[in-house]
């Protein structure tokens, strides 16, 4: 009696399934439990395509890339580098000579003195600068006694032809008096039988005046640019 018992229960609760599952099927739009449903029974919604229904529109082409480069050249521009076209001159290239200025100081010494130098190469060259200068005797022109040099104008590269020339004035403190002189300074004026004339990157050279000697006080000398105008 008991396991008929059993039996029939479970007969029924299998009964009672299939008609629960037969009425699922059957509802319109229904679907089988787990496929396109929410826990809480409610149909999910598709998801919104991002895909637009109408024509795809042309892409627009982008712009060419704009060129460094000048449009009317095809290169880039480049500031010519002046230049002389000459080298700069050495010491061989020049030949100094000295004479008395025509204008010059008041006293007995020199006073004054221009120094010439000359192209004596065959090819053009360039001098530029100060000179400096040292007095010195009739020796070596290592054997000297340097002047302190003021300089005055302003210097500029000269281009000296073949044969051509370029100056310089110097300018001393002038010996006073007659005879030996004095120096307004107290000091003992100086002589010197020649100089020692240096010109920026050509070398020194020794020259003497073509008329007499150096004296001055002092030791000091103003120096004018090298030009290739003859000073007075």
């Amino acid at each position: 009696m008991y396991g008929i018992g059993i039996r029939r229960v479970a007969t029924a609760m299998v009964t009672a399934s299939a008609a629960t599952l037969l009425m699922t099927a059957c509802q319109p739009g229904g679907s089988p439990a787990g496929a396109g449903s929410s826990p809480s029974g409610a149909p999910v919604k598709p998801a919104a395509s991002t895909s637009t229904s109408g024509p795809t529109s042309p892409s627009t082409p982008s712009a060419p890339a704009t060129s460094a480069t000048s449009a009317t050249s095809g290169s880039p521009t480049h500031a010519a580098t002046p230049s002389t076209g000459a080298k700069a001159c050495g010491l061989s290239d020049l030949k100094a000579s000295m004479y008395q200025a025509a204008v010059r100081p008041d006293g007995t010494g020199t006073g004054a003195a221009i120094v010439e130098f000359t192209n004596v190469s065959g090819k053009a060259c360039t001098v530029q600068g100060y000179p400096t200068v040292a007095g010195a005797g009739n020796g070596s022109p290592e054997k000297n006694r340097p002047l302190k040099v003021t300089t005055t104008g302003g210097a500029s590269t000269v281009k000296v032809a073949p044969g051509g020339k370029a100056w310089t004035k110097l300018t001393f403190v002038q010996v006073q008096g007659e005879a030996d002189g004095y120096c307004k300074s107290g000091a003992t004026p100086a002589s010197y039988p020649t100089l020692v004339v240096g010109v920026p990157g050509a070398g020194a050279h020794q020259v003497a005046l073509t008329d007499g000697v150096i004296a001055e006080c002092d030791d000091k000398v103003t120096v004018t640019a090298l030009s290739a105008a003859k000073p007075s």
